[in-house]
């Protein structure tokens, strides 16, 4: 197995950073979908992946905790990525020139600011480091691009203005995903169990499976529902609370879920990343 890790989009996408960031000895391998991620770790033509889960903006990644349970694979770490739009274009382009930039869509109203300022259109794209991409194998003095600089130093743009977003807390957390789970201690700054779960259809069962956790002192810093097997009824959930396994109050808080549900998985236990804080 080469020492790849997964991620989906265009060499420079944010996810690529979160990559170059978080394994930055391991070669990053470029995927079109999410799915396709997963599938490179699954046939072993990656040894992790690094996916998207939520973002401080745009909140949930849009399919991924669906995707999460049935991949099969395990969190065995989390990595945070601070969104900072860059603009680039052409070398010798200057700002002046520009017509119009492209980006993906959720990112365009992120700088909109500054390109109302400077009078520059802005055009949705699929992918902002594949319109970097794109730019770059164009003689379009006119078009520029929005998305990282890790997206101008791959595809040999040059940068105009850096740090051009309206908002300075934009932040993305990636989950890093392995074939093999890692229970281990580890890290400086304590640990993370993610899982997912069905209640029981009983009266009360969501809150009284709660509770376990309120009065055995686990900080849960999410959970999240979402439909299953297109019911309307089957509604499975899934959590982030801040502990091991081994825990004791972990370890009695979950006993106590488990009693109340019908479904329980631990996707993964990993260290707690300190931008968190």
């Amino acid at each position: 197995m080469s020492k790849r890790i997964a991620f989906q989009g265009e060499l420079g996408a944010y996810s690529h950073q979160a990559c170059a960031e978080a394994r930055p000895d391991m070669e990053a391998l470029p995927c079109k979908t999410f799915e396709d991620v997963i599938e490179a770790v699954r046939s072993d033509r990656a040894e992790l992946a690094m996916l998207p889960v939520e973002n401080t903006t745009y909140g949930r990644v849009a399919d991924i905790h669906r995707l999460l349970p049935e991949s099969g694979l395990r969190i065995v770490d989390e990595a945070f990525v601070r969104v900072h739009i860059s603009l680039m274009a052409l070398p010798g382009v200057q700002i002046e020139e520009l017509e119009v930039v492209r980006a993906h869509l959720v990112l365009l109203p992120q700088a909109q600011d500054f390109l109302t300022r400077y009078g520059i259109r802005g055009e949705a794209a699929a992918d902002s480091a594949g319109a970097a991409a794109e730019i770059a194998a164009t003689n379009d003095r006119t078009a520029g691009a929005l998305a990282s600089d890790l997206a101008a130093e791959t595809h040999g743009l040059h940068i105009l203005a850096r740090h051009i977003e309206d908002h300075a807390h934009n932040t993305t957390r990636f989950l890093i995903m392995g074939k093999t789970p890692d229970f281990s201690r580890r890290g400086q700054h304590g640990m993370m169990t993610t899982f997912v779960f069905q209640v029981r259809n009983i009266p009360a069962a969501l809150y009284k499976a709660m509770g376990g956790f309120a009065t055995n002192g686990v900080n849960m810093t999410k959970l999240e529902s979402y439909m299953v097997g297109g019911s309307f009824t089957a509604t499975q959930f899934y959590a982030d609370i801040e502990g091991h396994p081994d825990d004791a109050n972990v370890k009695r808080a979950l006993e106590e879920l488990e009693y109340f549900t019908s479904v329980l998985e631990v996707l993964g236990v990993y260290p707690r990343d300190p931008r968190r804080d």
